[in-house]
């Protein structure tokens, strides 16, 4: 049993593909106005067919009101924390606070290259990602940032502008290392899609996650816990990822809530994104926030 007791929240991932803008746009309105609480959009900006995950970010910030937007996650190697930083602030408040960064350490070392970021190895990625998150903290809350070590060079950054409301730092991995560092440094742990980490790999996450946040001196429960969820709710055969029906999905969520620690769904759908959405929206979430509430008060 690992639930940390965080209010639960669900999100959509969004298509990030040019040709499929349109097709974007309106289910972005839709979970607006149906109550999720994030927008996720991935970042891979060496792929020619996808938009630059902040322009399209901002641009349907303005279209939506209360939703907030969660990088799934940000390539840090290709974009410097200050300046990272910088543009998360300001995207802060032009969308009145509706920001959460999610970062990582770059998963495709050769795409990386290919757009003139340093290839690095293993640990120096591991080494990289944890100071750009010292370095992120320190440049949304205002502060000066400065930094000389074997990854960076930062001379003397004067931060600002400051966001009126914190932006959480959320880690995206799924090495021991990686999830080391996540259980020291960040405000949140996303996992990868539950294809590439099946249900039965995530406990020995967390507890890594855990080991390493005590060690440091915090709470385990500070840390919130992000799950990609790719499949379909309905009759999909031989679709990937979690598929079935409303009860399918409300018990395997609820289950993954009060199991596994999981705190955030991010719904990654296969198949019919809005229709998908609407059932999501209006009949998986309610249903997982009742259950998990009622097992909450049984305990």
């Amino acid at each position: 049993m690992a639930d940390y007791g965080r209010s639960l929240s669900f999100g959509l991932s969004l298509d990030p593909e040019v040709d499929r803008l349109d097709e974007t746009r309106r289910p972005a309105k839709a979970a607006d106005e149906g109550g999720l609480d994030y927008l996720a959009v991935q970042d891979h900006a060496y792929q020619p067919g996808h938009l630059d995950a902040w322009t399209l970010i901002t641009r349907l910030t303005a279209e939506t009101r209360r939703i907030s937007f969660l990088t799934d996650v940000a390539d840090l190697q290709l974009r410097p924390p200050a300046m990272l930083a910088k543009a998360a602030a300001s995207l802060g408040v032009l969308a009145e606070g509706r920001v959460v960064l999610g970062v990582g350490g770059g998963a495709f070392a050769d795409a990386i290259a290919g757009m003139g970021g340093r290839r690095r190895n293993g640990g120096e990625m591991v080494a990289y990602t944890e100071q750009s998150l010292h370095v992120m903290r320190a440049a949304l809350s205002g502060g000066g940032v400065r930094l000389h070590s074997d990854q960076h060079t930062i001379e003397g950054y004067a931060a600002g502008p400051v966001p009126p409301a914190p932006i959480p730092l959320w880690l995206g991995g799924q090495g021991p290392r990686m999830l080391a560092v996540a259980g020291r440094s960040s405000d949140g742990w996303i996992s990868p899609l539950n294809i590439y980490v099946p249900p039965d790999e995530v406990p020995a996450k967390q507890k890594i996650i855990d080991d390493s946040a005590r060690a440091a001196g915090r709470d385990p429960a500070e840390i919130r816990r992000i799950y990609n969820v790719i499949g379909a709710i309905g009759d999909l055969r031989g679709g990937p990822g979690l598929v079935g029906d409303v009860r399918l999905w409300t018990d395997t969520l609820t289950e993954w809530a009060v199991d596994l620690g999981f705190d955030t769904f991010i719904f990654w759908p296969v198949t019919a994104q809005r229709a998908q959405l609407d059932v999501f929206a209006a009949e998986v979430v309610p249903a997982v926030r009742e259950r998990v509430g009622r097992i909450r008060g049984q305990r």
